[in-house]
This record gives structure tokens, C-alpha cells and sequence, in this order.
């Protein structure tokens, strides 16, 4: 038997990992500026993370859901900590995608309706209505095809308030990215995050905030969108979705529900979601971003970097926030992300056609940061 060949591959085995570096069979060392699409949130192999998931298969590692596991509550508790969402309840599950899935859901119980609003370039993940909210047709299947999601423009205003005047009523949900991630590092303004709350609460919508890539710090806030309010005027969404650097590594996702939401025995369900190793590797990554104060150094070495980048000829449109950024290349230096890679070793992000998108761990340190820019500086100027 084969895999089934779906994914353009580096010609590179990794086989060992540490902090930010990851390392092929011969031992040759590579710079990770990508993580995995933000997934490596406090470093390959981070020792507080280990400790945590070792102690717990010690324990247990599997029961289902049917049982009480403190341990669940024991995340949800220092999660409503760290995020700051602390009247909020959590539901566990395994991926972005299906914390989407159960966020659609969770609204639809709630309105009674179907339709939702999502935006162009989106990116939502790969399952069923999931994906049907993500801009993209190549990925969606006959079976996924569904006149129930409409694509409108970007942090434009205007746009979402003329469709909520004819389709308010019909409504569902709001769901955007704080940060377009796979849709080319495109921020959502402040502007634009308060005008879709005011949209959900005029016409009794859920607005459902997607961080599975740009939340759990990655921004400078836990959730990207969390920079559309202040302390005296917060902008909550009603769902948070959350996944990728949630587990640093571990196969872990979750929503966070409003307390407005009502919930019944069986609405939502799954197997694997909240798992005992599952737990402790999340929890692993709350400990160590509560105790070396990540979101802090999010925001200064993401300044650190963004002037850096800023510096340097030939990158276009540089864009971001925190350890979220991301830059434009001319036609003529589209082979950038590929002489990094093999010249330097250093690994990127990309999103079509031109755009490299950088997603390092938080806990990033400056000179990892001085190599990338030093490379960078070489590659640009040859």
C-alpha cells in the first residue's frame, strides 16, 4: 500500500526537533520560521510541554467521554484564565475544521436559521460545511456545494451592512479569521470586527470568531480579534474556534460558547475530543504562555521583527501583527521562500500566488530572528 498522494512535498525528512530547529537524518539543521502552519506555538520538544504529557500517560491516556475527567475542567479553568474569557464554557474536539463544523452548528440550534456570512480569500478548514465557508472552489466537492454560505468583501463595511439590511433575519452566523491566515495574512480591521458584532446583535445572528491559526497568542492578544475591543468597551464574539497552537504539536481544538447558549444532552458530540493526553498537551501550552508571559514577547519581538522586515528592498505589502506576518514578492523574487529553504535552511509559509507568511513560535528568540533577517537581507539584495 501507498499514501495517497495529495500533498506538494519539500524534498526534506525531518526526524528530530528542538525549540525552533528541526533536524533531517544526516543531523542538518533547519531554522523553523513556519511551525507547521502555526501549530509549533512554544517550541519543538518545549520540556514543560513533555513533563505534562508524559505524567499523564503514566495515568491514563483514553476513556470516552462518558465519565467525569477533572482534567477537562482543570483546561477549561486556565483557559477562561488566560484568554480572559473566563464566563465562557468550552467543548473540546480534535481539529480546526470540526471545531468550525460544531461552531456552525451551535448557531444554527440557536437562530433556527442556516444561512451564513463568510469572506473572500476565507479559509475555514476541509470538512464538510467547513470548507463549503471557505473561498476556494478547488476544495469544495459537489457533495459540499451549498447555496448557504455567501463570500462577501474583506473589512468592507459597507458590503456586510447592505447584505444584513435584505438577509439579517435569515441569518445564522458571522464567521471570519482576526488574521487570513491561508488567505494571505490579511488583518481584520477593528472597524470591521465591531460592525459585524453590531450586525449580530441587530439581527439576533452569532458571530463566530475563527482563531484555530491566529489565536492562542499569536497576535499579541489570546484571539486576534480580541484588538477590536478595550478594556471598557470589550467586542466579544459569541464562538471562539481554536486548534493548531492549542496542542503544540498534540491533535487538540475547541470552541468557546457564550453563556447564552443553552445545551442539551447530545447536540454535540465527539470520540477522541478532550481526551486526557489531549488535555495535558494543551494545558502544557497555557503553563508555559502564562509563565513566560509569551503574549508580552508576542508583541515586542513581533515589532522587532516587523522592523526588521521593514528594512529590507523587494519585500512588498508587509502586513501582520505579533508573530503573525506576512509579505508580497515582486515576480521577479518568487524563488525567495525556495533559496531560504535551500541555501539557508530556514523554513517558511507561502500563500498563493507570492505571499510569504511568517509563523514562528512564540517563544522566538532575536537572534533566530537576526538569522531570518540576515538571510532575508542576503537572498533580497542577490
Amino acid at each position: 500500500m501507498e499514501l495517497f498522494p495529495v500533498y506538494a512535498l519539500n524534498d526534506i525528512t525531518i526526524v528530530r526537533a528542538s525549540g525552533a530547529r528541526v533536524f533531517d537524518p544526516e543531523g542538518t539543521q533547519y531554522l523553523d520560521f513556519y511551525g507547521g502552519h502555526a501549530v509549533i506555538s512554544i517550541g519543538h520538544g518545549n520540556p514543560v510541554w513533555k513533563k505534562r504529557i508524559t505524567d499523564q500517560l503514566e495515568k491514563i491516556s483514553f476513556y470516552s467521554n462518558s465519565i467525569h475527567m477533572p482534567i477537562q475542567r482543570e483546561l477549561a479553568h486556565k483557559l477562561g484564565k488566560v484568554s480572559g474569557k473566563t464566563d465562557y464554557s468550552l467543548f473540546l474536539c480534535n481539529s480546526g475544521a470540526e471545531a468550525n463544523e460544531n461552531a456552525f452548528k451551535l448557531a444554527s440550534f440557536h437562530t433556527n436559521r442556516k444561512k451564513i456570512v463568510a469572506f473572500k480569500k476565507a479559509f475555514h478548514g476541509r470538512t464538510s460545511l467547513a470548507v463549503s465557508a471557505t473561498d476556494n472552489p478547488a476544495l469544495v466537492a459537489p457533495v459540499n456545494a451549498t447555496d448557504n454560505v455567501t463570500f462577501l468583501p474583506f473589512n468592507d463595511v459597507e458590503a456586510l451592512d447592505t447584505y444584513f439590511l435584505k438577509h439579517g433575519a435569515d441569518t445564522a452566523a458571522v464567521i471570519i479569521e482576526g488574521i487570513q491566515g491561508v488567505g494571505g495574512i490579511h488583518v481584520a480591521t477593528a472597524a470591521f470586527l465591531r460592525a459585524i458584532r453590531t450586525a449580530c446583535d441587530r439581527s439576533g445572528a452569532v458571530y463566530i470568531a475563527d482563531g484555530i491559526q491566529c489565536g492562542h497568542g499569536r497576535s499579541g492578544h489570546f484571539f486576534s480579534h480580541d484588538h477590536a475591543g478595550t478594556p471598557g468597551a470589550p467586542c466579544n464574539a459569541d464562538l471562539y474556534t481554536m486548534a493548531k497552537g492549542m496542542g503544540n504539536g498534540f491533535p487538540v481544538a475547541g470552541v468557546l460558547i457564550h453563556p447564552k447558549f443553552q445545551p442539551k444532552v447530545g447536540m454535540l458530540g465527539t470520540t477522541f475530543g478532550g481526551n486526557p493526553l489531549a488535555c495535558a498537551a494543551a494545558l502544557g501550552v497555557l503553563e508555559v504562555m502564562e509563565q513566560d508571559q509569551l503574549m508580552v514577547r508576542v508583541r515586542e519581538n513581533g515589532k522587532y521583527l516587523w522592523d526588521g522586515l521593514a528594512k529590507i528592498p523587494g519585500l512588498l505589502n508587509l502586513r501582520g501583527m505579533g508573530l503573525m506576518l506576512g509579505f508580497d514578492l515582486p515576480e521577479e523574487r518568487k524563488d525567495l521562500r525556495t533559496r531560504l529553504l535551500r541555501e539557508y535552511r530556514i523554513f517558511t509559509g507561502e500563500a498563493k500566488p507570492n505571499t510569504v507568511r511568517l509563523l514562528p513560535a512564540l517563544n522566538i528568540t532575536r537572534a533566530e530572528i537576526d538569522e531570518l533577517l540576515s538571510a532575508l537581507r542576503t537572498v533580497s539584495a542577490s
